[in-house]
């Protein structure tokens, strides 16, 4: 067993802080989906996401002598992420960038099937779009594998751990409630297809 997976999060702050390059390298896997989550929840591109992340460890590199709490090392991070986000978007606001057919991914199922899963996907996301922003921000957050600790998404979010989960419970219900109104309601799949 590795002693450094095992390693809490303080541990690990302070290995990097005296110079234990496996100790960094045990940090960023550790954090780096929680990083990306937030990118997601805020809907930026995958450049754009790449950039926040990069910049997010250098903000960490910046500060490591300067943290006040090593141990919330991750409510940290997901704070800086959202910040370099929020200044990604502000940029992005001045420039406008033409979307292209190569991001349109290719798909080896049969036609019919990936068809109706394009359709069902396509009105899952109409209606999530239906959705306020905090409860797409939040949904998105906690779809994030490995999901994030309801500490690092309340500190992503501004939003108290105690209503994180009734906040989502009320999101998804929206959510079925926006799906099952629609022009063409929501049909779970049948047995036997994806």
């Amino acid at each position: 067993m590795d002693p450094l997976a095992e390693a809490d999060a303080r541990d690990l702050v302070e290995r990097v802080r005296d110079g234990d390059n496996e100790a960094w390298v045990e940090l960023t896997d550790r954090y780096v989906s929680l990083l990306w989550s937030v990118a997601r929840s805020m809907r930026l591109s995958e450049a754009d996401a790449a950039d926040a992340v990069q910049t997010t460890w250098l903000r960490l590199v910046e500060a490591l002598d300067s943290l006040r709490d090593p141990a919330r090392v991750g409510s940290w991070l997901a704070t800086t992420m959202r910040r370099e986000c929020l200044a990604v978007l502000r940029r992005r606001a001045r420039v406008v960038a033409a979307e292209g057919w190569d991001q349109i991914a290719g798909d080896t199922a049969a036609l019919d099937e990936a068809l109706l899963r394009r359709e069902r996907d396509a009105a899952l996301w109409r209606a999530f779009k239906g959705l306020g922003p905090r409860c797409q921000s939040l949904l998105r957050m906690l779809m994030a594998e490995p999901a994030p600790s309801y500490a690092e998404v309340s500190a992503a979010l501004d939003m108290p751990v105690g209503g994180i989960g009734p906040t989502r419970r009320r999101c998804l219900d929206n959510l079925r409630k926006i799906m099952l109104a629609g022009a063409h309601p929501f049909e779970a799949p049948s047995a036997g297809s994806a």
